[in-house]
C-alpha cells in the first residue's frame, strides 16, 4: 500500500476502508497511520482524515452526506461499476444509492449521466419513465462528482441473465428483453439522448416482472435528429463490442446504441438464436453507420412482425434465473 493509494482511500466510507474484520481494521489503520503521519513530510490535513475516519468506524458509524435536501447515511458497498462504486444509503420514502466515481477524473461522465438523466424526464414521455433509473439529486462529496438514485430491487443485469443461461436464453424469453430495450431507446432517442454504452452490464430486468431499466448513462450524448456527439469513452473490456463509429471517434447516432442493443440480444440467445432473428439481427450490426437501421420505434414494428411469423401471436411467458 503506497501514499496515494491510501489518500484514494480516504475518500470511501470508514466501513470499506477498515472492513468487518476489527483485527484486520487494526493493521490497515496502522499502516496508513505510518504512511500519513506528518512526521513523514505530510502537511497533516489527511492523517486528520484518517483519524476522523477511524473514530466513525469505531463508533460503528457510517458515513454521513448533508445536502440541501437531504441528510444521508452511507451504507456498504452495493457494487463495483465501470467506473463508479454503488453504496447503500437511507433516504426518506425507500431504498436510494449513492453513485461516487472511483476517481475524480471521471467527474465529468458522471456529471454527464444526471445531465441526461434530467433531460430524459424534462422532455421524455412520462408513460416510459420506469425504463430509466430515477435521480434523486446529484451532489459533491470530498471532491467527487455523484448522485443520489432510487434504488432498483429484483433487477438483474443482462450479464448475469448471461452467466445463469450459459448455454442461451430461449428466443421466445429474450424477444420480451429486446422489445422493452428498443422501447427505452426509443424514448430515450425521441427525448434527444444517445445511450453510447448499451451493453449487458447497463441492461437491467425484472424476470417476474418482464421489467426493463436501462442504466450508467454516463456515456451519453445529446441527439440531433439523424446523430449525436462522440462517445467520450469506452468501456473496459468491451472495446470489441462497439460499432466503428465509437472507437473511430466520429458523432454517434441512434443506429449506434440499436447496434449495440441486437448485440446484446445476440449474446443472451447465444447457439439457440433461430436463423431469421439471425439475420434480422445481421441487419442492425452492419460496419456501415448509415445502413443500419436507426428508428428504434420502426425496429420494434418490424421485430413483432417477425416474432409473430416465427411463433405465432404475444403470450407471457413466466421467466426464472
Amino acid at each position: 500500500m503506497n501514499r496515494d493509494a491510501v489518500l484514494a482511500l480516504l475518500d470511501r466510507p470508514a466501513t470499506e476502508i477498515f472492513g468487518p474484520d476489527p483485527a484486520e481494521a487494526v493493521r490497515v489503520y496502522h499502516r496508513m497511520a505510518r504512511l500519513l503521519h506528518p512526521d513523514t513530510g505530510m502537511d497533516g490535513a489527511a492523517f486528520t482524515r484518517l483519524t476522523a475516519k477511524w473514530r466513525a468506524y469505531g463508533r460503528g458509524e457510517s458515513t454521513t452526506i448533508t445536502t440541501k435536501k437531504h441528510v444521508y447515511e452511507v451504507g456498504p458497498k452495493l457494487a463495483r461499476g465501470d467506473l463508479a462504486d454503488l453504496f447503500e444509503v437511507t433516504l426518506d420514502g425507500g431504498p436510494a444509492v449513492l453513485k461516487l466515481p472511483r476517481n475524480a477524473a471521471d467527474n465529468d461522465l458522471l456529471e454527464r449521466e444526471a445531465v441526461a438523466l434530467r433531460q430524459l424526464r424534462a422532455n421524455g414521455d412520462p408513460r416510459f419513465l420506469p425504463y430509466v433509473p430515477e435521480l434523486v439529486e446529484s451532489l459533491r462529496y470530498e471532491g467527487r462528482s455523484g448522485h443520489i438514485l432510487v434504488r432498483l430491487e429484483g433487477f438483474h443485469t443482462l450479464a448475469e441473465v448471461h452467466d445463469a443461461r450459459p448455454d442461451g436464453v430461449d428466443p421466445r424469453d429474450a424477444a420480451w428483453m429486446w422489445r422493452r430495450l428498443l422501447v427505452a431507446l426509443g424514448f430515450a432517442h425521441r427525448a434527444g439522448v444517445l445511450h453510447g454504452a448499451v451493453l449487458p452490464e447497463h441492461v437491467m430486468i425484472h424476470p417476474e416482472q418482464h421489467g426493463l431499466v436501462l442504466v450508467d448513462w454516463c456515456y451519453s450524448v445529446p441527439a440531433t435528429v439523424d446523430s449525436g456527439g462522440r462517445v467520450p469513452a469506452l468501456v473496459s473490456g468491451r472495446a470489441s463490442w462497439y460499432p466503428p463509429e465509437v472507437p473511430g471517434r466520429e458523432p454517434a447516432s441512434p443506429a449506434t446504441d440499436l447496434f449495440l442493443a441486437t448485440r446484446c440480444m445476440t449474446y443472451l440467445m447465444g447457439p439457440k438464436i433461430p436463423d431469421p432473428l439471425r439475420n434480422f439481427a445481421r441487419g442492425c450490426t452492419l460496419s456501415a453507420q448509415k445502413k443500419r437501421p436507426s428508428n428504434a420505434w420502426r425496429l420494434l414494428t418490424e421485430l413483432d412482425e417477425l416474432l409473430e411469423r416465427l411463433y405465432g401471436p404475444r403470450t407471457f411467458r413466466p421467466f426464472k434465473l
